[in-house]
């Protein structure tokens, strides 16, 4: 699983930071697009607010949604495939057994998104084509040595992918909206990974800094890649920056990395890890 070209450095988040799901802005100073009363409008009329047959009337936002669905759907087969190839490692059959649930769970997500695609008129594996070499080329380069670093790595991988995923949810249409915070749900495997982890470095302590040291190459790995994947697709890359309708504004993504970057922080503490 697995977010925009080169962006600016995270700004620092502040208590006051517009919330991802407010109408969209502008420019540093916030301000709406558009102005008067007509601003107004095209600001609440924003994509956020219609359903997909008006919405995908832009055929750049339909592009857009297309490759965001696409990236999710390969993202959701290549969890599937890691956790079934985790089940492998697991010490136990209880532990075999929980990941295979996850593991079919996440085939569950990756059928709904291809439904979607077919429904639109588009096919899932032209879709899902852009995204597959280079998402296989991130699992090739962080690949886990052992059962620890392989739980790690679903929990600090996924989380992060469906923390970008969220954020530009608040951006979509309310059909596409529905089914990318649907297809996110926890499948369990954070739960899971957070008590296996922990229960490890109870009992053996030295374990939690190399561990700590791989979820921090993960999360440098998965940003990097991300940032990379995007800037190959320019209707996706353009909706992030603010061409199409709605999207986020340069302002707006700094922000947005400022709090992933807090979230992934907040789990690394839940694993008994420092970020």
């Amino acid at each position: 699983m697995e977010t925009p070209p080169d962006t600016p450095a995270p700004a620092d988040a502040t208590e006051d930071s517009e919330n991802p799901e407010d109408t969209a802005r502008t420019g540093d100073t916030g301000t709406a697009k558009g102005s008067g009363a007509a601003g107004d409008s095209e600001a609440t009329a924003g994509v956020a607010a219609q359903d997909w047959p008006r919405a995908s009337s832009d055929t750049r936002y339909r592009a857009a949604v297309v490759d965001l669905l696409g990236a999710l759907a390969y993202g959701e087969l290549a969890a599937f495939e890691r956790l079934a190839e985790d089940a492998k490692l697991a010490p136990s059959l209880a532990d075999k057994a929980a990941l295979a649930r996850m593991a079919a769970a996440e085939f569950h997500h990756f059928e709904q998104l291809t439904r979607r695609l077919e429904e639109i008129d588009e096919e899932p594996t032209a879709a899902m084509e852009p995204f597959a070499a280079p998402l296989d080329e991130f699992h090739r380069m962080t690949a886990p040595s052992d059962w620890l670093e392989g739980l790690v790595k679903a929990y600090v991988g996924d989380a992060i992918a469906a923390d970008f995923y969220r954020e530009v949810a608040s951006r979509l249409d309310s059909d596409t909206r529905a089914l990318v915070l649907g297809v996110l749900d926890d499948t369990g495997h954070a739960e899971f990974a957070v008590e296996k982890v922990r229960a490890a470095i109870e009992a053996d302590p030295p374990a939690g800094g190399r561990l700590a040291l791989w979820a921090r190459r993960l999360m440098g790995e998965a940003l990097a890649q991300a940032q990379r994947v995007v800037a190959d697709r320019d209707a996706l890359s353009t909706m992030l920056v603010g061409g199409v309708s709605d999207g986020f504004d340069l302002a707006e993504i700094g922000r947005m990395f400022s709090r992933i970057t807090e979230a992934h922080t907040r789990r690394m503490a839940a694993l008994g890890l420092s970020a």
